[in-house]
């Protein structure tokens, strides 16, 4: 008897583990398209929880195009007006995704080096004002520390 249940107990605890966990899942928000990422997250649901451990590589993808849009164009915005709005939010939206990518085991890597990129882009690789990245850097704070 003491032999069946510690069986039983033992399969008990092979399929919890093996059923992955719930922080692995990604937000449905976060898969809704770029405008999620513009609006610093909606219904609750944070920037960077849409990076979670052992993301499913089709959400990854997913998750990725959209913060891409959503980087491409605030820095465009900010590039044309450098310390406004769009500047914080780009810089929010970086650094609530390198808080969520934080402790993923390396899997969001490359997309936050290309991330980065796209929000330091400059044309012809001129230098970005000094308000751009002073501001960056407030919005970069905020989002890593509440995104």
């Amino acid at each position: 008897m003491r032999r069946a249940s510690a069986l039983v107990a033992l399969v008990c605890l092979i399929v919890v583990a093996g059923c992955g966990n719930a922080s692995d899942s990604t937000p449905t928000a976060c898969l809704e398209g770029s405008s999620f990422y513009l609006h610093k997250g909606q219904d609750g649901v944070l920037i960077s929880e849409c990076l979670p451990p052992n993301q499913k590589p089709g959400d990854l993808a997913t998750v990725g195009l959209a913060m891409l849009r959503a980087t491409t164009k605030l820095n465009a915005e900010a590039r044309a007006r450098p310390g406004g709005a769009a500047n914080l939010q780009l810089g929010y939206l970086l650094g609530a995704a390198e808080r969520g990518a934080e402790g993923t085991e390396g899997i969001h890597e490359e997309l936050i080096r290309r991330l980065t990129a796209a929000a330091r882009y400059s044309p012809d690789n001129r230098p970005l004002p000094a308000t751009f990245y002073r501001t960056y850097r407030s919005g970069y704070a905020a989002g890593h520390e509440n995104g």
